[in-house]
């Protein structure tokens, strides 16, 4: 898939380990308006099941796109609400 949306802002959590992408990645959507798309950037491979888990699970985010980009995993989260 290729990203054909608007980026807002990035967020970028490399280096950190479970559970902080998906801690951070939640804090920073918190912060988000409505319509707004959030760029995730990861090393944390495990981030990839963990972000689509937590979108899926959490009312006001969709999970967009993800990406893994050498050993960088892109998430794309748009607001919902």
């Amino acid at each position: 898939m290729s990203a054909e949306f608007d980026i807002t802002e990035t967020l970028d959590v490399k280096g950190a380990s479970c559970p902080m992408p998906v801690v951070k990645t939640k804090s920073a959507a918190d912060e988000l308006a409505e319509g707004d798309v959030l760029e995730v950037l990861s090393t944390d491979s495990g981030s990839m099941s963990d972000i689509e888990g937590w979108a899926a699970g959490t009312g006001g985010v969709e999970l967009l796109d993800q990406q893994a980009d050498g050993d960088v995993y892109k998430h794309y989260v748009r607001k919902t609400e």
